[in-house]
């Protein structure tokens, strides 16, 4: 609440103790002193107004919003109680209500520059953009002016030529309507032009929009020639390097020569041919030789001209010399750099690969190390060693002569990098914890080169890698590249329980909770831990929902302050975020995990389903829209290009999660459905259901069953690919689980029996013998295939073979989608309970009135309490099986584990112990919360009883 100056009018005295009261959250008293005041003054709006916000933060909703209301009717004026309903309804996440607001104080006071400006900001908040250009055209002259807001070319013009343009901000804004309106010729002209001068704030801001401009307008002599003359001003801006290569090219191609007696073009000399391409480019080389310090953009351009000539099929390479001396050349002079892997990278391409070997053995051979006796490892005596040397071993790794070793060759360059590992700790004694260690790297590779070993089916290696991880983290704890690879493996194992402290410790912030969430949210429920998936859907939908409020007010600041060229980076990156995969996804799982957790145990479903405003008929999810902000390669990876992960891969995985959250998202649509076909109609009696509007909702779920159809086969048939990611690649979705241990099948078939019982509710019992028969038969194979999940859910969840623990998170994944799966048998079981019980009541009058004790049950009824005491009892066998696997996993005794491989040190072995006892502790975490939830829903089975 603004703190309140010096008033002179009296109203304002008067409200003073409210505003106090709530400033100081003392909102009970605030609601007293504006009932107070409101007694002695009826029509003073504001106090009413201040007591609906006090209601609101006291939780009171409702009543703050009838109050309100009953205000906002009136359309007041007066500015104090616009204020105070601006704040309520920004505090009850309702921005559309104060345009409306606005747009009624604007009607009255058509004057007021200040109830303009409101308005204008209210559309911005809620992304009505073409409101607000009506809500400027509305406004006088000045009000333009001062805001810098001439939308239109026209008005822009007009202030060109009447020389009123001042401000940078403005001549920004004109670029960018010209470049909108694809005026591109227009645009340039005025960068280059006397307003061009104007653009200050930036570094190379003019040149760079021209540079834009003549690549609009495909004026490749401008480019070359722009480029050109930045490049002699600076050779080591990569960026026009490229430029500069593309529109030679581009010349060449069109047989461009320059005019006879002309300049060559507007920014001068042109070059247009391979020729000069090349003595540029060594120029460029030589002038870096006269430089105080090293410029690695000369000589990468030289690289990456050769990639271009041989791209093209042009034998004129040979010109600038043979790329793997080029490639020593470079090594020898930045290899101490920690970028030098990064840039070579790029250019491996261009090597033979015969030559690989020779060619890691030219680069060995120029590094000073030196081996303290005779057949020891020769080690690095300094940091810049260290870093030549590591640069070497990752360029190993990326030419894929690692990947050709036998498992014995592998095991000891293992060994060999975790000596290399652990030296190097020496050279960063001084490092703060917030730092990494020089050495890091050694470590990952060598985890790196084990999981290759797993992979190949190496049991022992998976323990190795996260006893080598957690190691690695014990000295350099802020290692986020350890804590990511510590994550995706436990997850693999099955364990989730220490991922979740991982991801805390990494301080995800703000878009990280999109782009790296999905490894924390992807798992958590599947592994069974039902508190901590809650957990971390929260931290994302926070996120999500914070992020459509902050952007409004990120938009709102730019046209405050004139930084018009942001506000539609800031409108795309709201529509990405809101189009987001990962929000998509984490909503949907979220209300199915709080489904999955209360209804029917602390709440009945028709509550939990109202509290969600939750509604079958309702999709929002964007599907055409749909942006997959994952970051895929957020782990470093050293893989040569066959083995790493690809845009098909990127690709096949966005359409693996679409459907699978089209099939989640239909599933926790047909429960939601559930509730709204509650027994409210009258059998027999086909007006009055329609009026009743409950056959629409049958009609409802039978089509959403018809997409659930088509959306599982689509999955099958995108399964039969049998696609592999790589394994630091995408996680794949649990679609494949869902299918092959019947869940699926059994879900479906319940919500076909939903079907077949509103069938019978209609009906009647009289004349329904096919019917009843039909849901017997559903609820015998409904026994069958829960019975059949549960019987894939058997079998130990981790197990010592040969002196080795191996885990099976694929059983505990079943046990999840059991607990799923007989959740939607109970609340399917609700719906026939709600459709039977008034029909038993009806017959049991109707045997008072008759006297007849003899009168016949249906047989439907029986057929549901069979049902029934078969979920039962299944349940009960389940939770017995979940309290066998608590006992068995408290038993396991992992010091018993022969931890004698003579090649783990004393260190390596207590890591070893950690992590098995981490994993250990996760499967029984998960087995106890899985047991809790299945005892809840035991209990609310026994109160089926019709």
């Amino acid at each position: 609440m603004a703190a309140r100056g010096h008033v002179q009018d009296p109203n304002d005295r008067r409200l003073r103790p409210i505003y106090d009261y709530l400033d100081n959250g003392n909102n009970k008293m605030a609601i007293q002193q504006a009932d107070k005041l409101l007694k002695k003054h009826k029509d003073l709006h504001c106090a009413k107004v201040l007591k609906a916000i006090g209601l609101q933060r006291t939780g009171k909703q409702d009543e703050a919003y009838a109050l309100a209301q009953e205000v906002a009717a009136l359309e007041p004026t007066d500015d104090n109680s616009l204020q105070a309903l601006t704040i309520l309804y920004r505090e009850m996440h309702r921005p559309e209500l104060v345009t409306k607001l606005y747009e009624a104080a604007v009607k009255k006071v058509p004057n007021s520059e200040e109830y303009h400006s409101h308005l204008f900001m209210a559309y911005a908040r809620v992304g009505e953009y073409k409101k607000m250009q009506q809500s400027i055209s509305a406004q006088d002259e000045n009000l333009s002016k001062t805001m810098f807001l001439p939308l239109a070319e026209r008005m822009v013009e007009k202030m060109v030529k009447e020389d009123k343009i001042e401000a940078e901000a403005e001549v920004e804004l004109y670029y960018m309507i010209l470049e909108r309106l694809e005026k591109y010729k227009e645009a340039l002209d005025v960068v280059r032009g006397k307003l061009g001068e104007k653009l200050t704030s930036e570094l190379q801001s003019r040149e760079n929009k021209c540079m834009a401009m003549y690549k609009k307008l495909c004026r490749w002599p401008e480019c070359n020639a722009l480029s050109r003359r930045l490049l002699l001003k600076n050779s080591d801006d990569w960026q026009f390097y490229i430029t500069y290569f593309d529109s030679v090219f581009q010349l060449i191609d069109e047989s461009w020569t320059p005019p006879p007696e002309e300049e060559h073009s507007l920014e001068g000399e042109v070059h247009y041919s391979i020729e000069q391409a090349v003595k540029f480019i060594e120029e460029r080389i030589t002038e870096e030789s006269k430089s105080s310090r090293p410029l690695r953009g000369p000589y990468l351009a030289q690289l990456e001209l050769i990639r271009r000539l041989r791209y093209r099929g042009c034998n004129d390479e040979y010109k600038l010399g043979d790329p793997e001396e080029l490639m020593f050349q470079y090594f020898k002079k930045f290899g101490d750099k920690p970028c030098c892997f990064t840039d070579l990278k790029v250019f491996v391409d261009l090597l033979p690969s015969s030559q690989y070997t020779k060619f890691i053995s030219q680069l060995l051979a120029v590094i000073p190390l030196s081996a303290a006796a005779e057949g020891e490892l020769a080690l690095p005596s300094d940091i810049k060693a260290l870093q030549q040397h590591l640069c070497v071993v990752q360029l190993s790794r990326l030419l894929g002569i690692y990947h050709a070793m036998e498992k014995k060759q592998k095991l000891a360059v293992v060994q060999e990098l975790m000596l290399r590992y652990r030296h190097g700790l020496e050279f960063g004694k001084s490092c703060l914890k917030t730092e990494l260690q020089f050495s890091d790297y050694y470590c990952l590779l060598a985890v790196h080169l084990l999981l290759d070993l797993w992979l190949e089916g190496e049991e022992t290696a998976v323990w190795q890698c996260l006893a080598l991880l957690e190691e690695g983290l014990s000295h350099s704890p802020s290692n986020a590249q350890f804590k990511l690879l510590l994550i995706r493996i436990y997850c693999r194992l099955g364990a989730f329980e220490p991922v979740a402290e991982l991801y805390s410790s990494l301080d995800a912030k703000h878009i990280q909770h999109d782009t790296i969430g999905y490894l924390l949210t992807r798992y958590a429920e599947a592994l069974g831990h039902y508190a901590a998936a809650s957990q971390s859907c929260n931290f994302a939908l926070r996120f999500f929902h914070s992020n459509q409020k902050d952007t409004s007010e990120y938009i709102i600041q730019a046209y405050k302050y004139g930084a018009f060229e942001k506000i539609p980076e800031f409108i795309a990156f709201r529509n990405r975020l809101n189009s987001s995969l990962h929000f998509a996804q984490v909503r949907t799982e979220r209300m199915l995990l709080d489904l999955l957790l209360e209804a029917n145990i602390s709440a009945s479903l028709e509550e939990s389903i109202k509290s969600m405003s939750l509604s079958p008929e309702e999709d929002d999810i964007p599907w055409k829209d749909l942006r997959d902000n994952r970051d895929l390669t957020v782990l470093f990876n050293w893989d040569p290009k066959d083995r790493n992960i690809s845009e098909e891969h990127k690709k096949l995985s966005l359409e693996e999660e679409t459907m699978w959250l089209r099939i989640r998202s239909l599933t926790l649509r047909l429960v939601s459905g559930l509730p709204t076909l509650s027994h409210t109609i009258q059998p027999k009696n086909s007006e009055k259901t329609a009026e009743n509007g409950v056959s629409s909702k049958i009609d409802t779920i039978r089509s959403l069953l018809q997409q659930l159809e088509v959306a599982v086969d689509s999955g099958k048939k995108f399964l039969e690919q049998k696609i592999q990611y790589p394994v630091l690649g995408p996680p794949p979705t649990r679609m494949a689980g869902f299918f092959s241990n019947g869940s699926c099948q059994c879900q479906t078939s319940l919500f076909y029996l939903v079907s077949d019982i509103y069938e019978l509710d209609t009906n009647g019992l009289e004349d329904s013998a096919e019917i009843q028969e039909r849901i017997g038969n559903s609820f015998k194979s409904s026994v069958e295939r829960l019975t059949d999940l549960f019987n894939k859910c058997k079998g130990d969840l981790i197990e010592v073979r040969d002196g080795t623990l191996k885990t099976h998170p694929s059983l505990l994944e079943n046990l999840v989608f059991f607990v799923e799966t007989i959740s939607i048998a109970l609340w399917v079981s609700s719906y026939c309970d709600s459709v039977l019980r008034p029909f038993k009541s009806n017959l049991q009058k109707k045997k008072k009135k008759k006297k007849e004790s003899s009168l016949a049950m249906p047989p439907v009824f029986t057929h549901f309490l069979d049902y029934v005491t078969e979920l039962q009892t299944l349940t009960s066998n389940v939770i017995d099986h979940i309290k066998g696997l608590e006992i068995i996993l408290t038993a396991l005794k992992l010091e018993e584990l022969s931890l004698k491989d003579t090649l783990l040190l004393q260190e390596e072995k207590k890591f070893t112990k950690t992590v098995q006892g981490k994993v250990q502790s996760s499967y029984h975490h998960s087995v106890q919360e899985i047991g809790e939830l299945l005892k809840k829903r035991l209990d609310t089975i026994k109160k089926l009883k019709i």
